[in-house]
Order: structure tokens, then C-alpha cells, then sequence
């Protein structure tokens, strides 16, 4: 039996959902592996309840060609988190719902089992790929509240 970062002792309900998804099957990693140089954008206070990632834009890239396609999904203690590193101003934004709009879609219709372990708070998350250039309180951080999309930022804290 192989030692991991995650705890053993719960189940991986994040794998189980990624396996259950045929489009992103075999895009399941170990911890934030499938963001590559966009881990460093996420900050986990205890690494052991980081249940893997799958970089969704490359697993579907192929299956939707010409739609907006999210980033990236973790798991996170028995949460799901989808990500996406994407530039940060006001002329984004529009992009972003778009991107938000086909995830929701896809988990619908193509991953009901990730859509069920969605976190409660804030699953829809915009990293900022540089500075963030969206004014708080602006007609777009309202847009974007309203999708259910956070106001992009530097990090994620889990």
C-alpha cells in the first residue's frame, strides 16, 4: 500500500467522481498536479485533505473545440473546487461567464457526480493569471456575484 498526501482514512469521493465522468476519466492527478505552474496559486493549510485535480480544458479540449471551456477542478476535504487562471480585467469578464455558463452546462448534463460534491460556498473560482483590474463594487464584480462567480483574485486559500 502506497503512501499519498491524502488522508487514507476517508474516502476519495473526488476520485470516484472523476472516474464516473467520461469525459475527464483518466485526467484524475495527485494533489494540485494538473494545474502545473498555476499550484502556486492555491494555498492549502493541511496538504492531506487535497484529494487530487484534473485539468479539465485539456481532458475536453478535443470533445468541444470551439466552446469556453473551464480550467481546472480540485477536490478539497470532501468539497469540489473548479478553477480557472485567467486574466483579470473588466474586459474579461464577459469571457469568464461565458467559461462559467459551459461548466455548468457540462456538470449538468456530463459530470452530475462532481456537480453533487460542489463546495457549498464559492465553487466557482476566478484566479487572476496577473493583477486583478476589476474595481470592487463595480457594475462587473455585480455581474459577475450575480453568475455565482467570486470576484477575481490573486489566490485560493484552503
Amino acid at each position: 500500500m502506497s503512501e499519498t498526501k491524502t488522508d487514507s482514512r476517508l474516502p476519495n469521493l473526488f476520485r470516484k467522481a472523476v472516474e464516473a465522468t467520461p469525459d475527464i476519466t483518466r485526467g484524475y492527478q495527485e494533489g494540485l498536479q494538473a494545474l502545473g505552474k498555476g499550484k502556486s496559486k492555491i494555498q492549502a493549510t493541511d496538504t492531506r485533505k487535497l484529494k487530487g485535480s484534473v485539468d479539465i480544458d485539456s481532458c475536453t479540449e478535443k470533445l468541444y473545440p470551439e466552446s469556453s471551456r473551464w480550467d481546472y477542478t480540485i477536490g478539497h476535504d470532501q468539497s469540489v473546487y473548479f478553477i480557472e487562471i485567467h486574466p483579470a480585467s473588466t474586459s474579461d469578464v464577459s469571457t469568464m461567464l461565458k467559461k462559467l455558463e459551459w461548466l455548468k452546462a457540462w456538470l449538468k448534463d456530463k459530470a452530475p457526480e462532481l456537480e453533487k460534491l460542489k463546495a457549498r460556498e464559492n465553487p466557482y473560482v476566478w484566479l487572476a493569471s496577473g493583477r486583478v483590474n476589476i474595481l470592487s463594487g463595480s457594475k462587473w464584480q455585480r455581474q459577475l456575484a450575480q453568475k455565482g462567480l467570486v470576484p477575481p483574485r490573486e489566490k485560493l486559500k484552503l
